[in-house]
């Protein structure tokens, strides 16, 4: 059998065979590579810029002069007007006849009344809906009821009249009239539309016609409150359209919205002015002081104030407050000594201020006390400690401090107290040593009485505490090169 060899496809530029190393595909053919290019400028393609027309390459903008749209408004100018009839697009086969009627298909088969395209009565199919006002119409019927153009979800706009306009029809037809809505002075009318349309009738709902039983419905107007207007405050349903400020009927949300002590609910502003700290430096002038002639308790007496007693419900002996002794609950507790205090009742023992967290300092007395009270109380005094005027000093020698001992209360268990005076040691006082509590005046050296701390402390081997230098001399190395001279070489 003789030898055929393999028939490669031709270029249809240059009619020659095209081998896979250096084939072009547009259009359904093989180029050479230095056959792809266009056909009127010359200019090298590549797949991002070619374009195929019968069998022929050309760029974008040559193809576009050649073949494209021709006359005035085509990028041409009028030089380029072109009387080209089109007949080399035109189809060989003249027993063939067309016709510029629309084709209205999708009318053929109506569907029945309230189910088809609202424009047409058509059966619409998924492939070509469009949805409005919750009906399916024709992709073409997707219209502008007045100018005609085509919509799509973003610029279609449902008219009261159960029809679809685009955004500029809708406006003209049913938006806001007059001067300052675009349509000069000489569109000012009084009706709502421009053809006399009756403007569609607001309704006005009277939310007081279903009542609710006493307490139960809305505080304003005492009606029924459904979900979808409730809004909430002062624990209270209340109808969206009555939640307004009492006084200066300012709509409100949960943002600005102000409880006020007579169960109504107020704007930021008014609630300031009727229940805020009224005098001057509270931004309401000199007319509203009223600390001329008046105590506290008549200014207090023209306000609703609500003052608790905590002593109504007594506690078990032990567990309730420390103060009143009566029961407290989780949503007014303060803890200070591991027990439980109101917050009414947890201030300063001696001046009675507030105190929180950071402020409150626990007492050996078993009370709260303020900082500044308890430096008062429990500090150290003397010179250096704020209380200056107690020293007492007239001959010119050094003021002897009063460094009073801890004798107040039992004596603690053996082991468990000071190691110096043997009384209870509190947590604010405490200072360690050797697994040891003393108390911070008892924290000083044995043979100096020096005061000691972390730095300068040693623990002796007879269980007492030295500074560095008492310890050197009791405990310490003695002979020649240790400060204590060679008449002290001993051999202890």
């Amino acid at each position: 059998m003789p030898f055929k060899p393999v028939e490669n496809p031709k270029c249809p530029k240059c009619e020659k065979s095209v081998y896979a190393a250096e084939e072009r595909v547009a259009g359904g053919y093989k180029f050479h590579k230095s056959c792809f290019k266009c056909g009127m400028c010359g200019k090298m393609l590549d797949s991002t810029n070619v374009t195929e027309h019968e069998k022929e390459l050309y760029c974008k903008n040559c193809h576009g002069r050649k073949y494209g749209p021709k006359g005035y408004g085509f990028g041409g100018g009028a030089g380029c007007l072109s009387m080209d009839s089109g007949a080399h697009l035109s189809d060989p086969d003249p027993d063939i006849t067309f016709t510029r009627a629309p084709l209205l298909s999708k009318a053929v088969i109506k569907a029945p009344e309230g189910e088809g395209c609202p424009r047409c009565g058509g059966y619409v199919y998924a492939a070509e809906q469009m949805l409005a006002r919750g009906r399916a119409f024709h992709k073409t019927c997707f219209k502008c009821a007045d100018c005609k153009k085509g919509l799509d979800s973003i610029s279609c706009c449902e008219g009261p009249d159960k029809d679809i306009y685009c955004r500029v029809c809708y406006g003209k037809k049913f938006g806001p009239k007059g001067y300052g809505y675009g349509q000069g002075g000489g569109t000012l009318q009084s009706d709502c539309y421009a053809d006399l349309e009756q403007a569609p009738k607001t309704t006005v709902i009277d939310t007081a016609i279903i009542k609710a039983p006493p307490g139960q419905g809305c505080p304003r107007c005492g009606g029924v409150v459904f979900a979808a207007e409730e809004v909430l405050a002062k624990g209270r349903p209340w109808h969206r359209k009555c939640f307004k400020c009492k006084d200066c009927t300012k709509t409100l949300d949960s943002i600005i919205a102000c409880d006020g002590p007579d169960r109504d609910v107020y704007c930021k502003t008014c609630y300031g002015k009727k229940w805020g700290p009224h005098g001057y430096g509270f931004a309401c002038g000199s007319g509203f002081l009223q600390t001329d002639g008046l105590t506290e308790d008549e200014i207090s007496a023209t306000r609703p104030f609500y003052n608790p007693d905590t002593t109504s419900i007594k506690a078990p002996p032990g567990q309730g407050c420390p103060r009143c002794g009566g029961m407290v609950f989780a949503a007014e507790q303060q803890l200070a000594k591991g027990t439980m205090w109101h917050k009414k009742c947890f201030n300063c023992a001696e001046c009675h201020r507030p105190l929180d967290s950071v402020l409150a300092c626990d007492g050996p007395d078993k009370e709260i006390h303020c900082r500044a009270c308890y430096g008062k109380l429990f500090g150290p005094k003397g010179f250096g400690f704020g209380h200056a005027p107690t020293l007492v000093c007239a001959d010119g020698a050094a003021p002897a401090i009063h460094n009073p001992s801890p004798n107040s209360g039992p004596k603690a268990a053996p082991g468990q107290g000071c190691a110096r005076c043997g009384y209870a040691v509190y947590a604010a006082e405490q200072m360690i040593s050797k697994n040891r509590i003393w108390h911070k005046r008892c924290f000083s050296c044995t043979d100096c009485s020096r005061s000691l701390d972390s730095t300068n402390l040693n623990d002796a081997p007879n269980g007492e505490i030295y500074c560095r230098g008492c310890y050197g001399k009791n405990f310490g190395p003695k002979g020649v090169g240790f400060g204590m001279g060679a008449g002290t070489l001993t051999m202890a």
